[in-house]
């Protein structure tokens, strides 16, 4: 169980940074439902859809609620920190 709770851990914060740093250029278009955030999120519910249908259980019983939701929140926040990093840290090292 603590594998799991790592995993999640890791890959929704991985994530939320990953989306972070390409979130300045907005990439997937200027719509709100385009914002990286919002892609990032869908991101998230569709990887816990095709772990409800591997694991052929309630993902609450995989990973607990709590721990569902200090995931998502600490993905918000490795989402803002990317996003900082990208819009001032690497400001002359991206093309225009």
């Amino acid at each position: 169980m603590a594998k799991v709770r790592i995993g999640w851990y890791g890959l929704v914060m991985a994530g939320g940074l990953g989306f972070g740093l390409i979130g300045v250029r907005r990439p997937f278009g200027n719509d709100m439902l385009a914002h990286p955030l919002v892609v990032y999120f869908a991101v998230v519910a569709l990887g816990l859809l095709i772990l409800r249908i591997v694991v052929a259980r309630p993902v609450p019983e995989v990973i607990p609620e709590r721990v569902l939701v200090a995931g998502c929140l600490s993905g918000v926040a490795a989402f803002l920190v990317g996003n900082f990093i990208s819009s001032h840290m690497m400001v002359g090292l991206m093309p225009q």
